[in-house]
């Protein structure tokens, strides 16, 4: 499983669970720390100017040490309606056309899945991504 986190310019960070794994709160807590430095390494200025943060209302994401998290983070947590149809950002933007573009390929093992997941967020131009985020 993979958690992305993206913006209007491209994926900013990507952590793909071990096998075996479950995404918990001190888990997603931990990943949030991880986006905060590469939002410091790949958004220079950004934290100083104020992160919007959008996610689901998971368990993992809403546990109390997520939500002190996101605070600790600096980051202005954009709220997701209590039981919304709706879908995430990328379960409308981002996977639907990775499926797409992976469908009936075949992988020998997770490396080269990752790598063909990591390739199909590199060649996208900064237009799909702020295509995605505009449609909120």
């Amino acid at each position: 499983m993979a958690s992305v986190f993206w913006d209007a310019k491209g994926v900013v960070f990507v952590d793909y669970l071990p096998k075996g794994k479950m995404i918990n709160g001190e888990y997603y807590a931990n990943l949030l720390k991880q986006l905060r430095q590469a939002i410091k390494a790949k958004r220079p200025g950004k934290l100083t100017k104020g992160v919007l943060f959008h996610q689901e209302n998971t368990p993992a994401h809403k546990s109390v040490i997520a939500m002190a998290t996101v605070r600790d983070c600096g980051f202005q947590l954009v709220q997701h309606p209590p039981n919304s149809p709706d879908l995430a950002p990328s379960d409308f933007n981002l996977f639907p056309n990775m499926k797409k573009q992976l469908a009936g390929k075949h992988f020998t093992d997770d490396y080269h899945v990752v790598s063909a997941v990591d390739a199909f967020f590199e060649e996208k131009e900064e237009t799909f991504y702020t295509t995605g985020i505009q449609a909120l």
